[in-house]
């Protein structure tokens, strides 16, 4: 049964290991981001990128997917594919090449209509390069990835 807050809406209260998987109760585990995170976009792309040079794909995931889900409209889909492919690395790390193969493969064709003015400074020729590179050749990577240019 999943864990559910006060007002019964699912959450997992369950610690988890450093790819995201649900540990046993009372185990100790990696902390995760909190529920509520709310950064702006050039913070969250460092964290981000942070969490990911750090080999935690899935905290990765959890910043970027908190910016997709408070961002405008215009950006939304640009968001949702950098956290799918932060998901589609976990992935990767958790032995699941099949699963990480079809949403880095997803991640990158939405992320395609941002190539020409990739906001807030992301790489998003080189997000999508290596997305499709990991996708089509998963012993590659996960890592490195860079989010945003070089200045």
């Amino acid at each position: 049964m999943r864990d559910r807050d006060e007002g019964g809406r699912p959450r997992n209260a369950r610690p988890r290991d450093a790819y995201g998987r649900p540990l046993p109760h009372g185990a100790s585990g990696i902390p995760t981001m909190p529920e509520d995170l709310d950064m702006p976009p050039a913070e969250a792309l460092a964290e981000a990128q942070r969490l990911l040079d750090a080999d935690r794909p899935f905290h990765a995931h959890e910043v970027l997917e908190a910016v997709w889900k408070a961002s405008p409209e215009p950006e939304r889909e640009l968001w949702r594919g950098l956290a799918q492919i932060a998901v589609g690395i976990t992935h990767l790390r958790r032995g699941n090449t099949r699963g990480a193969e079809a949403l880095l493969s997803r991640a990158a064709e939405r992320l395609v209509p941002y190539e020409a003015a990739g906001p807030h400074g992301v790489d998003v020729r080189g997000v999508v390069h290596r997305a499709r590179d990991l996708a089509a050749r998963p012993e590659n990577g996960p890592i490195p990835l860079r989010l945003t240019k070089p200045y």
